[in-house]
């Protein structure tokens, strides 16, 4: 609704001018200004979280092709779920922008340019560059969604004629990583603006009859606690990947990450020192599995049986398919070969569908488990034979009581149970 002050401008720009409104873009961005405070405490190393190896994959093959769409983390409190997120963005190589560009503008790739950038770039304007690192942007709970998209100042585009817009978090999120912690408590629509950028890698306002639309292209995190409740179906098939955490039982590990953990807080800077090594080889191999990806191959019938699954399993549309293959041929890149095998498939493919089955409360085996078990039935050549030797002998047992006369006892009954009346005689 428009303010009053609003309305009173537009009857101004009415009466004092016949001509039509002017439709410039104005985009607001902050001058960086230097911090009076302490530096900031450097983020507690990735290649030191120990255990919750799954997770950890998952965000590192998000890395190496963000077209994944994304990671949901579901576990308990205190599982290292925000510490692995916000260590992430220390294994991302910085990158190039024009300098004073409000949306991270790439210097060189228009799909990855602001609307003022962009036209700039097709004028043949000399782009000034700063390099500066991957950006990492928190999404709070009580964000609305003109913070989240964006908002334009209607009093200015009424009263000067121009389009005078603020960017919002998605835009600081593009070439970046936009993580929601508690994902499972934002309001359902404004979890549905973000996965949509996410998805389509673009972001578009509508106020009052005017239309901007920028780059949003990042990596999608989300994290929560289950028993604070859960995402809707809708919701969760637009995450690419998702992985339930738990607390770490094993006595070693969960020693391990205590003395590491006091370490860092007695010194940070000097514990982050201590393994950067460490940490410099993993970006590393990050960055080359970048440059791998393109090569490497998936063969068609490893892609059969991949949708296959998902057929057997009766997943909803085809984004379950999709990721499975590109999170397959991502694990491959990361692991420095150019072929992707059964192996490979069997390590992804639970974190791609356990999220995509219908969810049955009182079934006791989890998603997860029915995926794998499913896998190993279709990929184990001993259990296909003993399976089919079985459904075998089950059709020679019903044609034989159909040739004496026998009613057919129905699927899963029990021994001795009723199995019907006797046919007539004649």
């Amino acid at each position: 609704m428009q303010s009053l002050q609003g309305q009173r401008a537009f009857t101004a720009v009415r009466q004092g001018r016949a001509g039509p409104l002017r439709t410039r873009l104005v985009v607001r961005s902050s001058v960086a200004v230097p911090s009076t405070k302490a530096a900031k405490k450097p983020n507690f190393p990735f290649v030191k979280i120990q255990g919750q190896e799954e997770m950890k994959l998952a965000l590192l093959l998000n890395v190496v092709d963000p077209n994944i769409g994304g990671v949901l983390v579901m576990g308990d409190r205190g599982t290292a779920k925000s510490v692995a997120v916000r260590a992430l963005v220390d294994m991302l190589p910085d990158i190039d922008v024009v300098e004073g560009d409000a949306f991270n503008s790439s210097p060189t790739d228009p799909k990855f340019m602001g609307p003022d950038t962009l036209q700039r770039f097709r004028n043949g304007e000399k782009l000034p560059t700063v390099r500066i690192r991957t950006p990492l942007v928190e999404l709070p709970l009580g964000a609305t969604e003109d913070r989240i998209c964006g908002t334009i100042d209607i009093e200015k585009a009424l009263t000067q004629g121009i389009k005078a817009y603020e960017p919002g978090l998605l835009a600081k999120a593009n070439r970046g990583i936009l993580y929601v912690d508690e994902v499972n408590l934002l309001d359902d629509g404004l979890v549905d603006v973000v996965l949509d950028s996410s998805a389509s890698g673009l972001n578009t306002v509508e106020r009052e009859g005017v239309s901007i639309v920028h780059p949003a292209r990042f990596i999608m995190i989300g994290s929560g606690n289950p028993q604070e409740g859960e995402l809707r179906p809708q919701l969760l098939d637009r995450f690419g990947m998702s992985v339930n955490v738990s607390t770490l039982q094993d006595t070693k590990q969960r020693t391990q990450l205590v003395m590491d953990r006091l370490a860092y807080e007695a010194d940070p800077d000097a514990f982050v020192d201590s393994c950067k090594a460490e940490q410099t080889a993993l970006t590393d191999k990050l960055e080359a599995a970048r440059q791998r990806l393109r090569a490497v191959k998936i063969s068609e019938e490893l892609q059969i049986l991949i949708s296959d699954i998902c057929s057997r399993l009766d997943v909803d549309g085809l984004r379950g398919d999709i990721v499975i293959n590109r999170a397959a041929k991502a694990l491959v890149a990361f692991e420095g070969r150019s072929e992707v095998t059964k192996n490979d498939i069997e390590r992804v493919i639970s974190g791609c569908l356990n999220h995509r089955l219908r969810k049955d409360p009182l079934d006791p085996i989890d998603s997860g488990t029915k995926v794998a078990i499913l896998f190993k039935r279709l990929t184990d050549p001993e259990i296909m034979k003993r399976e089919a030797e079985a459904q075998k002998k089950k059709e020679e047992a019903a044609a034989k009581a159909k040739a004496e006369g026998k009613p057919e006892r129905p699927t899963g009954a029990k021994a001795g149970a009723w199995a019907g009346l006797p046919p007539a005689r004649r």
